[in-house]
């Protein structure tokens, strides 16, 4: 992510907006999980908290659980 801190801004609210999308389309098996509250909280608690350096990170954190949990509703 280059460019200048608006550009920045602006990517990583879109890529949370589209991760927050895919978690909302889970099932309810994934919901019941722990981790969908924890990618919940990483998305916007976390998120909000961290500074832009930090938001990627916190970003991928979240994917990484997001990927977890619909490998999960895909055996439940």
């Amino acid at each position: 992510m280059r460019g200048g801190f608006r550009q920045r801004y602006d990517e990583t609210e879109t890529r949370r907006e589209e991760l927050i999308a895919r978690l909302n389309s889970l099932g309810d098996g994934a919901r019941a999980h722990p981790g969908y509250k924890r990618a919940l909280k990483l998305l916007n608690e976390t998120f909000r908290r961290s500074k832009l350096a930090q938001r990627l990170s916190v970003l991928q954190a979240a994917a990484w659980l997001i990927d977890l949990l619909e490998r999960l509703a895909l055996t439940l």
